[in-house]
């Protein structure tokens, strides 16, 4: 399990580094699709910092189970508020949202039991 564990994390901790990046840098993806969510522009450093913080996590949780517990738990709930977000405003277009809340979801799985 541990090493399930180990793929899905930092896996799911790159395409975190790479989202808080882009989030940070005010790609025209990102911000159209916060803007579509009604996101207002000043929280686009707080969630990017909320992001890396999730990818330090679990990456720190290959060493420290508690800390990836914590850190697979916390990204599936920013990513379970990011789908309601999207369902809020009626834009079904959340695939991305929805399947990182399910990577999260089995990230805190595999390392509960690893």
């Amino acid at each position: 399990m541990f090493i399930a564990y180990a793929v899905v994390g930092s896996l799911l901790a790159l395409a975190l580094a790479a989202s808080a990046t882009f989030t940070l840098q005010r790609n025209d993806q990102v911000v159209a699709s916060m803007q579509k969510v009604q996101v207002p522009d000043s929280w686009l450093p707080r969630l990017a910092t909320l992001k890396a913080a999730g990818a330090t996590g679990l990456v720190a949780g290959l060493w420290v189970t508690p800390l990836g517990v914590a850190a697979a738990a916390g990204v599936a709930l920013y990513f379970v508020g990011a789908v309601v977000a999207h369902l809020r405003v009626k834009d079904y277009e959340l695939a991305p949202a929805a399947v990182l809340a399910l990577v999260a979801a089995a990230a805190l799985v595999l390392r509960t039991l690893a």
